[in-house]
């Protein structure tokens, strides 16, 4: 017997699948798949997942799996295997039926590995491609686990098998499961901790008592394997409270080179060299050995919040370069907070470790004043109708308990309902994505979103921008329409595979080409895309799809995606622009005429978007040449020059600011003037556009 809170979920669950239905999206399994694999992706329990429904035969035996993912850093693989019954209640799935699941995905990565990729057919490039991938890495995965997702009740959640001399685990995200992380919100309670199991016997610790009773510390030594294990267990959900993200070992005074160094070279001195780590815990189990001295068998709530860089950079030499981790012994101070508030404890702890070193770190919490002041914005700023507002879910899960306030009385819930429905919510990892998408880095968004929201942040951290107001809020929101908008066309373009990196780059690209000059006001007014809009989505998409195919060549896809490099080569083979412009591109800007005048408002035309993008490939030393030898030599009018500074500063600033359709022409004139008077060389000098 399921209790209340579950039933409420799985109908809410099935009731969203119903609505997704459409002769574009036409099966439930596979809505409730993509569905999944994002809240679970955005709840920080996978990474960099692919909805991607394959079955077939082989030797008359079935195989079939509905999504994927593959962890280069940790050379993981996961593959994902979906039941979906439309019960309600949830009903429980029988024992045989789970089994046959996991053997069906099991069946097909055998499958991959002897030749799949050589017998599927040629235009199912993106199960060719997963095929592929496994034949590659089969000898060297370091470990591989097969994912149920379902809406029904599954009684054993976990198991594994050995597969090719190595364990595959089994795992399971039931009803029941689900709705403890999507629902309530859950973010730590199931990262446990057996360290009896991973090391043979409990580990000896020091117990240190607070004097004020706030909290508990225990001082203690792991054995670098196992926290490497841990970390191949549950990934950056370890790191979920810490304060930086993994560095890489670039770079000959890289601190995680340092560490590579000591592991390999001197591994039993990695105890004296290193700093160790601090976690704090919600419980952990204590006993005596036989001395009757304390020692901790397993923890349970574990967040490592200083020492992710130890901990990444174990993990990595274990797997990626296979060192050997029996000597590294690392300290850890453990603290399982009393009294204390959870959430004050770790910022104090991450303050502290930041005066202690030099690395820029990033706060990644919900209680950084950045987001608080967003969620503040969002509920204070109403629509031009005043009747709606967007809620902006600052902790996971709040937006759920909102509504569930509400619902206490029937007119609450209905006015909450009316004014904050679930399509105007966003959460920080929209945030992440919508923003770092708009700024140029799709490669960002395509690391998935805890990891894309890390750099985010430091971002934010290393440019320090001025506060947020209700117009960047508003503009927010804006980015956000456009973002969901693109998305919601390239998902009923049905592409087979990597709709959400076509997405990223789609966005990216427009950004790019049109300088950001996007009319967001009519964005937030209409709190809509135009048809145009999806117009210009449906022309791009496929070339961007192309485009991307083409820059990875025979490099495994989904990881090419994340690098910079594939950006860089795709910005430079962008698709045109063409009239007739959407409304949100069209809209009316001030001319071209003397700015002593008042300005004449005018159409942007996809000239103007030309010239505003061939102002951006010009850099910031050039502009300065154009402004100075130009006016120096007459062949540029004073107040050219002057726009020409304003260009090198934005070139400068990495074009955070964008030129105007204004700015960008006589710029390009100017620019053209000065190669024609042999002020400047002509290298990659940009064609004026009359």
């Amino acid at each position: 017997m399921i209790d209340e809170a579950v039933a409420k979920f799985a109908e809410g669950i099935l009731g969203e699948v119903e609505e997704a239905l459409s002769k574009d999206e036409p099966f439930s399994q596979e809505i409730f798949t993509q569905l999944i694999l994002e809240r679970l992706e955005d709840a920080g329990h996978l990474e960099g997942t692919f909805p991607l429904f394959q079955q077939g035969r082989i030797k008359n035996a079935m195989y079939r799996i509905d999504g994927y993912t593959f962890d280069e850093e940790r050379s993981r693989l996961e593959l994902f295997t979906t039941i979906y019954r439309e019960d309600l209640p949830p009903g429980r799935i029988p024992a045989a039926e789970v089994t046959k699941a996991f053997e069906r995905a099991l069946r097909f990565v055998n499958a991959c590995v002897e030749g799949l990729a050589a017998q599927l057919e040629p235009s199912n490039s993106d199960a060719s491609d997963l095929a592929r991938l496994i034949e590659a890495q089969a000898r060297t995965l370091g470990s591989v686990r097969i994912i149920l997702l379902t809406n029904g009740v599954v009684d054993k959640s976990a198991g594994s098998t050995d597969w090719r001399d190595r364990k595959v685990e089994f795992d399971t995200y039931d009803i029941i499961r689900l709705q403890r992380i999507l629902g309530e919100g859950e973010t730590r309670a199931d990262i446990a901790a057996d360290l009896e199991a991973l090391t043979g016997s409990p580990v000896p610790c020091l117990h240190v008592p607070s004097q004020a009773g706030e909290y508990d510390a225990y001082l203690s030594v792991l054995p670098g394997e196992a926290l490497s294990r841990i970390y191949d267990r549950y990934g950056v959900r370890l790191l979920e409270l810490n304060v930086r993200a993994f560095l890489g070992l670039q770079g000959r005074k890289s601190v995680n080179a340092e560490l590579r160094r000591t592991i390999a070279d001197r591994p039993s001195m990695f105890l004296a060299y290193n700093n160790g780590i601090v976690a704090t815990v919600d419980d952990l189990e204590i006993v005596n050995d036989s001395a009757g001295r304390p020692s901790i068998r397993s923890l349970k709530g574990l967040q490592i919040v200083n020492g992710g860089q130890t901990t990444a950079s174990l993990h990595r030499a274990r797997r990626k370069e296979s060192l050997n981790l029996g000597t590294v012994a690392v300290p850890i101070k453990i603290i399982k907070v009393g009294g204390a508030d959870l959430g004050e404890m770790v910022a104090s702890i991450s303050r502290a470790a930041n005066r202690q070193n030099t690395v820029q770190l990033a706060d990644f919490s919900a209680g950084d004043p950045f987001h608080q002041q967003i969620e503040e914005i969002a509920n204070n700023t109403w629509l031009d109708d005043g009747k709606g507002r967007w809620f902006y879910e600052r902790a996971r899960g709040s937006y759920m308990a909102a509504e569930q306030k509400a619902a206490y009385r029937k007119s609450d819930q209905q006015s909450f309902r009316a004014q904050t429905p679930k399509q105007r919510r966003l959460s920080k990892l929209d945030v992440a994505r919508y923003l770092t998408a708009w700024d140029g880095l799709p490669y960002r968004v395509c690391l998935g979103g805890q990891k894309n929201f890390q750099h985010f942040m430091q971002r934010m951290k290393d440019s320090a921008p001025p506060p947020p107001d209700t117009a960047w809020f508003k503009r927010l929101v804006a980015k956000a329409i456009f973002y969901r908008a693109v998305e919601k066309k390239i998902r009923a373009m049905k592409f087979p595979a990597y709709g959400a990196q076509i997405t990223a780059y789609v966005v990216s690209g427009l950004a790019q080409k049109t300088g950001g000059r996007v009319d967001f006001e009519r964005l937030w007014s209409s709190q809509a895309a135009s048809p145009e809009l999806e117009f210009l989505v449906e022309a791009w998409a496929p070339q961007i799809d192309s485009l991307l195919r083409q820059s990875a060549g025979q490099k495994n896809p989904s990881e090419w995606f994340k690098k910079e490099e594939c950006w860089l080569d795709i910005v430079t083979k962008l698709p045109a622009l063409s009239d007739p412009l959407p409304p949100e591109l069209s809209y009316a800007a001030a001319g071209d005429g003397d700015e002593a005048a008042t300005p004449v408002l005018r159409p942007h035309s996809v000239a103007d978007y030309e010239r505003i993008e061939q102002c951006m490939q010009v850099s910031a030393a050039t502009w300065l040449q154009v402004a100075e030898l130009g006016q120096k030599a007459g062949a540029v009018h004073w107040k050219v020059a002057a726009i020409c500074r304003t260009l090198a500063s934005y070139a400068a600033g990495g074009w955070d600011k964008k030129p105007s359709a204004r700015q960008a022409k006589p710029a390009l004139e100017a620019y053209q003037a000065c190669v024609r008077a042999g002020v400047i060389g002509f290298a990659a000098a940009p064609e004026a556009i009359s």
